[in-house]
């Protein structure tokens, strides 16, 4: 007989649309992450008869549901649209001390207020507990002084030419749609709202996967800074659903003018090309294939501490190394430091202490590229096998992988490796050593590496050497980010965060300030005396007579 379950309340969110909460009456089921450790199976398949209906959720065990969202219809998603295409229109005419300052200074002062909450909700969604304290840095870094500033200064400046006060100025692009990842969409929901202080209104997507953090974030914290700051409601609209139809409803919308997306590199560059197509600026957040270079003469314990942070989250972040290059001279040692310290990474539920892996739900696509790796003479180092829970090597029914290392020898013929070609979604990280060669020579292969990495979201170099680091720099040309001699995933005002070239960010990829990615550029000029005008500028007062006179006027 099932033992008697006493009736509790289970935390539920609406969709947030016109400033209010706006229920479906169908909802999507999140359930704790110790539950779907514990049984996945039992767990996956409670959360599909929840939401068909099937078990009343008053009858499940307390703790075993976190939360539900609402999910949102057609006309829910039509409407949200609506809200912030009424909005944006009184939104941009805020002035910036209002809709920049003061949503900075706020913005500021709620990540630093209500860090543990969102600690909290991002291991509720199976974020080990050490990744979630630096995902939410990144947003501390993003919002400190020097930051604000910088971003400031590219908003609006003017200057005062003769009698004329010119001024240079980002306008919003006015709806901006927002589609997050699966495996963060919190954090990169938050990212994602620093198009709200250009001057947008914004409609966010919390995916069914894991809709309660973004959704609970979107509404109980920045909802009320914009309450704070005056702004109309309709600004951030908050809706759960599935990706294909939300898309399609925002490509065929004429209210919308910008897609954020974060995802796939083939999703991503689809929906590019439909963006393009629709007339709507696509803003893409795809894939990494990050390389670390190590010099000969490099901090061997800080490079190799940098290394294993391709293993944080099981290397299901798109801003891990996914790859070194290693100076011949010191490989062999830096390997082995890479190696002690990937043994001492351990799996364990998110909420835990120290724990820095994550549960890998497929692992076909790792021992696929493992496999491909070993055929093509790659050497596995350390690692290579499924586990349990508790550490236990298990390759056929363990939800964690160990923390990879592969040796691949030969720099030129590297990226007929899988794993050294494209990035890896897992665990699992090559060390490329080139052959014996003179120092310069190995300093141009090292740069046309990179240069040559059809993604571009971050690099690292760990060097000494003044010349080699200013070599580095200077001819680097990939990436959104380059770090030298520092973590590869640290976050430091007022760098970008986010953002890239090739296939991490598409055609138009770079750097990504989303307060600057969804604006654009605007000249205005005023003449404070309009009497004064042709003493201004007589020389353009006559058309030229003749294409010579166009050409000296050109000039």
């Amino acid at each position: 007989m099932a033992p008697s379950v006493e009736a509790h309340s289970i935390p539920s969110l609406s969709s947030y649309v016109r400033g209010k909460n706006v229920e479906s009456g169908r909802w999507v089921y999140v359930l704790s992450a110790h539950a779907v450790l514990d049984d996945s199976f039992a767990s996956l398949t409670l959360k599909r008869r929840l939401e068909a209906g099937q078990v009343d959720p008053a009858e499940v065990p307390e703790g075993v549901i976190a939360g539900r969202v609402a999910l949102a219809d057609a006309a829910i998603v039509e409407d949200a649209l609506s809200a912030a295409a009424e909005a944006a229109k009184i939104w941009r005419a805020t002035p910036l001390s209002i809709r920049f300052d003061g949503w900075m200074e706020l913005l500021r002062t709620a990540i630093e207020n209500h860090e543990d909450e969102l600690v909290g909700l991002l291991t509720l969604e199976g974020h080990p507990l050490e990744l979630a304290r630096w995902e939410i840095s990144g947003m501390r870094e993003l919002t400190r002084p020097e930051s604000a500033r910088y971003l400031r200064t590219q908003l609006h400046q003017e200057f005062s030419v003769g009698n004329r006060r010119n001024i240079v100025r980002r306008q919003a692009d006015g709806v901006v749609c927002i589609t997050p990842p699966a495996n963060a969409p919190l954090v990169s929901a938050l990212l994602g709202t620093m198009s709200i202080p250009g001057g947008n209104a914004v409609v966010v997507r919390a995916p069914r996967t894991a809709p309660y953090g973004i959704t609970y974030a979107l509404r109980n914290i920045i909802a009320p800074l914009l309450d704070q700051l005056g702004a109309p409601p309709g600004v951030l609209n908050v809706v759960c659903g599935n990706p294909a139809p939300m898309l399609d409803a925002w490509l065929g919308s004429p209210l919308v003018d910008d897609i954020m997306f974060f995802g796939d590199v083939p999703a991503g560059l689809k929906l590019e090309r439909r963006c393009v197509e629709a007339g709507k600026k696509p803003i893409l957040e795809l894939a990494g294939n990050d390389s670390v270079l190590v010099w000969k003469d490099a901090d061997l314990d800080g490079a190799a501490d940098a290394l294993v942070e391709s293993f944080y989250g099981s290397g299901q972040l798109c801003m891990v190394p996914n790859q070194a290059v290693v100076h011949p001279d010191v490989a062999d040692d830096l390997i082995e430091r890479v190696v002690e310290r990937a043994r001492r990474l351990r799996p364990g539920y998110p909420d835990q202490e120290g724990v820095l892996l994550s549960p890998v739900l497929r692992h076909d696509k790792f021992h696929d590229f493992l496999d491909d790796a070993v055929v093509k003479g790659a050497a596995v180092v350390f690692g290579g096998h499924g586990m349990q829970l508790d550490g236990t090597v298990d390759d056929s029914a363990g939800f964690f992988l160990q923390p990879t290392v592969l040796r691949v020898d030969g720099l030129e013929n590297a990226r007929e490796v899988k794993a050294v070609k494209d990035e890896t979604f897992f665990p699992l990280l090559p060390v490329v050593v080139p052959g014996a060669a003179d120092d310069e020579a190995l300093l141009d292969a090292y740069v046309e590496f990179v240069n040559s990495n059809r993604y571009g979201l971050r690099n690292s170099l760990w060097a000494r050497d003044e010349k080699v680091v200013e070599r580095y720099i200077a001819d680097t040309a990939t990436g959104g980010l380059l770090k030298v001699n520092d973590s590869h995933i640290a976050f430091t005002a007022p760098l970008p965060s986010h953002g890239g070239t090739g296939l991490t960010g598409g055609v138009f990829g770079e750097a990504n300030y989303p307060v600057l990615r969804t604006t654009h550029l605007q000249g205005v000029s005023v003449v404070a005396d309009p009497v004064a005008r042709s003493a201004a500028a007589p020389e353009t007062s006559a058309l030229p007579e003749n294409e010579e006179d166009c050409v000296a006027i050109a000039r």
